[in-house]
């Protein structure tokens, strides 16, 4: 399979709340000759408080946000093309299974794409940097790292890069950064051809599944405390190894005395579970994770001072035990009815939902046909939507584009609901006007305290030509001057 190796800049790092505003990708084969390329950079959404930070990272000015030729609505519809032109490539980043992939899952569930672009059949995904983990792991020689303070190797691509004497000089924009983890991982291929391939071979769920439902004794690769591990573990019997609500896999880590908890009652299986060093580690199949073959667990500590005999029969004890498995699958239900029962009193918004409730076979049909109509059919188009949520974001969506089409009720209120949003004075989930303020302030004496002269003038290229007094007007710039009844409502509170 190609791979398709994208990246995006956005304006927060809290991707309910953050929209992407540089995207770029490679499509490589898999002897890394490129294929294809894109880059696109947008406006941002009308009403949306970028976080200070993310602008100061990603390198993006105010009037990159505010003068872009494409909108927001146009650059994903211009990525949904490219990705389904991309269409049967494994969709892999720099740690994006945990922000890149979550990102444009609820931007394409927010416009009113189907969200699981990157990974629905024949797509598969992957992480560079799990790849580079599990590389380093199997043997350190296969990438010069820097060592931070904690002595442990640093694995952020822009430092990755440099020490393979890559120029990363713009590292933290999109089209380079992905062309750099394509570098990164056309070396781990060139150096490790053998794990290569056991890389790659958990890209989708069902491939994951099949491993750790047929192998009794597998190596499983985790990355925490700053360090990558790898773990002998023996998955539980295989019609009972798969976690009943996340769907994800179940193993005994084999460095466990497992005999003692066999015949354990369920509560106190769940008390175990709590206890350090874990007994059970967690193969999240929907997620890539890096399943190595036996052998290379047992060359690493502990299991290489391990009895091979005493391994074996640890396995086996799991395996055959059906009764053990069923009892962790029911503690571990148990876990998670209860984390969700304190999930389901937090006030949900229809933003960060996506996971809350799947939109419709029916709705999701429509997709196409609603982003093909005019703006005047557009709005006429959402009475057909069953999904409220769709529905809200469509108005919204057309605000954005279209505000003439709106009646002006529905105008009048999505005015009032941004105006609303973003002059809160709460500690809320979303970046607000008082919240950028503080944040700015901050960074200045920050910067200021530590003399870095560096960031000191990256602040200053940002937001230098904003003092104090005048910081309103720095919003107004974020806010493409918010329309007319919030900005006057801004105006009015504020000045």
């Amino acid at each position: 399979m190609n791979l398709a190796i994208w990246d995006i800049e956005s304006s927060s790092a809290a991707t309910d709340w953050a929209s992407i505003i540089e995207i770029g990708g490679v499509l490589v084969d898999q002897n890394f000759k490129e294929i294809d390329r894109f880059n696109f950079r947008c406006r941002l959404p009308e009403g949306e408080i970028p976080q200070a930070m993310a602008l100061i990272v990603n390198r993006t000015s105010i009037k990159q946000l505010t003068q872009g030729n494409l909108s927001h609505y146009q650059m994903l519809g211009e990525v949904e093309k490219i990705f389904n032109k991309w269409k049967g490539s494994i969709f892999l980043g720099w740690s994006n299974l945990n922000f890149d992939d979550e990102l444009i899952r609820k931007e394409f569930f927010k416009g009113i794409r189907y969200p699981y672009i990157t990974n629905a059949s024949p797509n598969k995904r992957h992480d560079g940097i799990n790849i580079a983990r599990a590389a380093y792991a199997v043997d350190s020689s296969v990438l010069e790292t820097e060592i931070n303070e904690k002595n442990n190797p640093v694995f952020k691509l822009e430092s990755l890069s440099r020490m393979q004497g890559l120029d990363s000089s713009d590292a933290h924009s999109a089209l380079t950064d992905a062309t750099l983890t394509a570098k990164i991982l056309s070396i781990i291929k060139k150096r490790q051809p053998s794990t290569w391939d056991m890389f790659l071979r958990t890209a989708s769920r069902a491939d994951a599944e099949t491993i750790f439902k047929k192998e009794e004794i597998i190596t499983l690769n985790e990355y925490f405390y700053g360090k990558s591990r790898l773990y002998l573990c023996a998955p539980l019997h295989p019609k009972h190894c798969i976690h009943q609500i996340y769907k994800w896999g179940q193993a005994v880590d084999l460095r466990i005395d497992i005999e003692p908890i066999l015949n354990m009652s369920i509560n106190d299986l769940k008390l175990e579970m709590k206890k350090t060093p874990k007994f059970l580690r967690t193969i999240r199949s929907n997620k890539a994770p890096i399943i190595l073959d036996a052998e290379y667990g047992m060359k690493a500590e502990p299991y290489n001072a391990m009895d091979l005999s005493l391994i074996k029969k640890r396995a086996k004890l799991v395996r055959d035990n059906e009764k053990f498995s069923q009892n962790i699958l029911i503690a571990l239900r148990e876990i998670a009815e209860e984390k969700e029962q304190s999930k389901s009193q937090e006030d949900i918004y229809a933003e960060e939902s996506i996971y809350t409730k799947f939109t419709s076979n029916k709705d999701t049909a429509l997709f196409p046909a609603w982003h093909a109509a005019s703006w005047q059919d557009k709005l006429k188009l959402l009475d057909k939507f069953d999904d409220k949520r769709l529905v809200g974001f469509g108005k919204k969506i057309i605000y954005q584009e279209a505000p003439e089409v709106l009646p002006k009720d529905i105008l009048k209120s999505i005015q009032k609901e941004i105006a609303k949003r973003i002059l809160s004075e709460k500690h809320e989930k979303w970046w607000t006007v008082s919240t950028c303020f503080t944040e700015i302030d901050t960074l200045r004496d920050k910067y200021s305290n530590e003399n870095n002269q560096e960031k000191k003038q990256c602040y200053k290229n940002h937001y230098g030509g904003y003092s104090s007094r005048s910081r309103i007007g720095y919003i107004f710039d974020m806010c493409h001057q918010l329309d007319r009844e919030g900005a006057g409502f801004l105006c009015n509170k504020e000045c």
